[in-house]
């Protein structure tokens, strides 16, 4: 696979893999089954793995030093440190305070049991905390040689100039998709302006896009329940997307999944930006699957397609009632 360079100099596999999926999120799962996963990520070439401390409350950044023993100088390993709280059961709140910050950092290392973190996001704005406190004490960690590279979670363009400002960001992460486009209103283009990367979570719809998700489909504890366009109605006026997403593959040969990927590469290409997708999942032949997309070329005419169906969404992507009041899903 040909390498991929995230801003300052990270430089990564094309296809990076979402650590979320690894805890219980989206119901029970098996540590040894999801180590399983991620050392055959890393087999197949994946060396772009991405983490959070609020991942099943630091397990999934266990998880993850597990698979780095024997191995680290393989992976690019991405952590996050803001939210109080887990997906699971619900945010309580958000930090970027400097005492914070080197706390979360201390114990992220530790979990991970590595010496540096290759790329270091503020998973979420403190609306507190003016953001270039924030970076500052990131930077600080990366002057200390802890840290690598910054990088931004779900931020505004304005945010990532003030931010890029103080100390070079290497990534901006936030969901992006068919079906979860405002990214590229505003902070995509700013993104491209500093020649900052971008790493798409959810690339897939959390499991959407791939045609095989209905309201009945969803546990009881699934995390996805919470998110608007995820309730009985919105799901079912979304069917159009997959609709659209299954034509496409289908005159290709290819899967849903597949699709939704080969989307974000051209897009990213449209564009003029650097895109590494992290799809995550629990299965070892979804890992397969997903690299397939990396060989797909999707034509005017598909892309076109993709782009009609993304127009009609029905509900709101985040399941975090505060920040879309704040409005903060129409700015980035």
């Amino acid at each position: 696979m040909t390498a991929v360079q995230l801003g300052d100099g990270l430089t990564v596999s094309p296809l990076g893999f979402g650590g979320m999926a690894l805890t219980p999120v989206y119901g029970g799962i098996d540590p040894e089954e999801g180590l399983q996963t991620l050392r055959h990520a890393v087999d197949a070439g994946i060396t772009f793995i991405d983490t959070a401390d609020v991942y099943g409350a630091g397990s999934n950044e266990e998880l993850v030093g597990r698979l780095l023993k024997g191995r680290r100088d393989e992976i690019q390993v991405a952590t996050k440190f803001g939210i109080e709280g887990n997906p699971a059961d619900g945010y309580t709140g958000v930090r970027g305070d400097a005492p914070y910050i080197r706390q979360a950092a201390e114990a992220s290392l530790r979990r991970l049991d590595t010496d540096v973190i290759d790329l270091y996001y503020m998973h979420r704005r403190d609306l507190r905390v003016p953001i270039v406190e924030t970076v500052e004490a990131m930077a600080e960690l990366v002057r200390e040689g802890k840290v690598r590279h910054l990088g931004l979670s779900e931020v505004t363009a304005e945010e990532l100039r003030q931010a890029n400002a103080v100390h070079p960001i290497a990534a901006v992460q936030s969901e992006w998709s068919i079906w979860s486009r405002d990214v590229e209103l505003n902070v995509v283009p700013a993104a491209k302006e500093l020649g900052v990367g971008f790493v798409p979570y959810s690339p897939l719809g959390r499991g959407f896009l791939t045609g095989t998700i209905n309201s009945s489909d969803l546990g009881e504890n699934d995390f996805r329940h919470k998110i608007p366009r995820f309730g009985n109605e919105a799901l079912d006026a979304n069917q159009a997307v997959v609709a659209a997403v299954r034509e496409v593959a289908s005159g290709l040969d290819a899967t849903p999944a597949q699709v939704a990927l080969a989307w974000l590469f051209a897009q990213g290409q449209r564009l003029g930006i650097s895109v590494v997708p992290i799809p995550g999942t629990r299965k070892t032949h979804r890992i397969d699957e997903n690299l397939g997309a990396l060989s797909l070329q999707l034509g005017t005419a598909q892309l076109e397609v993709l782009d009609q169906a993304a127009a009609a969404v029905v509900g709101s992507r985040s399941a975090d009632p505060n920040w879309v009041s704040q409005g903060r899903e129409a700015t980035t």
